[in-house]
C-alpha cells in the first residue's frame, strides 16, 4: 500500500509565558492537509539553523507556507522597515523564500496562504504594501474588530466571508473551483503591491487587492491565496476543492518520484 504523502507546514517563532522559545503553527493547517489533502501534515521549524531545506524537500511530498501574524521583513523587496508594522520574522523570511523558489525549481507542489502568499511574491521579486487599507480606493482587510478595537471574539464572525475574489476565466483557479467568482475571508493587512517576474495574477478582490497568484512555468502545483483557506475546508466548498487539488498534486508527485 502506497503510504500518505507528508506534507510540510512551516512553523513561526514564538514564545510561551514570556519565557520559552518555540515553534508553532495553526492547528485548522495540520487539519486542513490531513483531513482534506489526505496527507501528514509534518511541521518545520522556520529556522535555517535548524531546517536544512535539502533535506526537507527529500522527506516531504509538498510544503504549504501558513499565514503568520509578522510581516515579511522590508529588506527583503528594497523598502525601509517601519517600526509601526512590526512584528517581523526574518527567519522565517529566510527559510520561506528559499523554499519557495526551491519547490519551483523541483516541482514540488507548494501551496502559499495568506503570508505564504506573500512570501512566495517577494521570492520571484514582487513587492508589499505593509497596511494595504492605506491606499486610497482599498477597503480595510484586517479582521474584525470591536468597537473598543479589541479583536472581535467570535472566531465565526473574524473568518466570515467578506468580500468577493473575481478569477481570471479559464485560468488555474477557476479551472479548479468551476467558476470565475467567489466569496472569501479577509484577515491581512499587509498585501501585494508589485506582483514578482514569475508570478501571475489569477484572482483580485473588489477593490483590486491580489487574491491569488500562480508561478509561471511552475512543473507542479504552486499557487497562493490571499484569505485563510486552512479555517473551513472540511465544509466550505471552495477552500476543499483548493487543499483537494493540493491533495491530487502530491499525489501525482509522489508517482513520479
Amino acid at each position: 500500500m502506497r503510504r500518505k504523502p507528508v506534507v510540510g507546514v512551516i512553523g513561526n517563532a514564538s514564545r510561551v509565558e514570556n519565557r520559552f522559545q518555540v515553534q508553532m503553527c495553526g492547528e485548522r493547517n495540520l487539519r486542513a492537509v490531513a483531513d482534506v489533502a489526505g496527507a501528514l501534515p509534518l511541521m518545520f521549524a522556520s529556522c535555517p539553523e535548524i531546517t536544512d531545506i535539502a533535506t526537507l524537500l527529500d522527506t516531504v511530498d509538498g510544503i504549504v507556507l501558513t499565514g503568520a501574524r509578522a510581516n515579511v521583513h522590508p529588506k527583503r523587496f528594497n523598502t525601509e522597515p517601519d517600526e509601526k508594522h512590526e512584528p517581523y520574522d526574518i527567519s522565517r523570511d529566510e527559510v520561506a523564500l528559499t523554499l519557495s523558489k526551491a519547490c519551483v525549481e523541483r516541482g514540488i507542489p507548494l501551496f502559499g496562504i495568506c503570508r505564504g502568499l506573500q512570501e512566495m511574491n517577494v521570492a520571484f521579486g514582487g513587492s508589499l504594501h505593509p497596511e494595504i487599507r492605506e491606499i486610497p480606493g482599498r477597503m480595510n482587510h484586517r479582521m474584525p474588530r470591536l468597537e473598543n478595537g479589541e479583536i472581535h471574539p467570535d472566531p465565526m464572525v473574524i473568518f466570515a466571508d467578506r468580500h468577493d475574489v473575481s478569477l481570471v476565466p479559464g485560468g488555474a483557479f477557476a479551472t479548479i473551483l468551476g467558476c470565475d467568482r467567489i466569496r472569501v475571508n479577509s484577515l491581512h493587512g499587509q498585501g501585494i503591491l508589485e506582483p514578482g517576474k514569475r508570478v501571475v495574477i489569477e484572482g483580485v478582490a473588489e477593490d483590486g487587492t491580489i487574491e491569488a497568484i500562480r508561478i509561471a512555468d511552475a512543473s507542479g502545483f504552486a499557487l497562493g491565496v490571499q484569505w485563510h483557506a486552512e479555517y473551513d475546508p472540511q465544509r466550505n466548498p471552495i477552500n476543499r476543492a483548493l487543499f483537494q487539488a493540493f491533495g491530487a498534486a502530491l499525489t501525482a508527485r509522489q508517482r513520479v518520484s
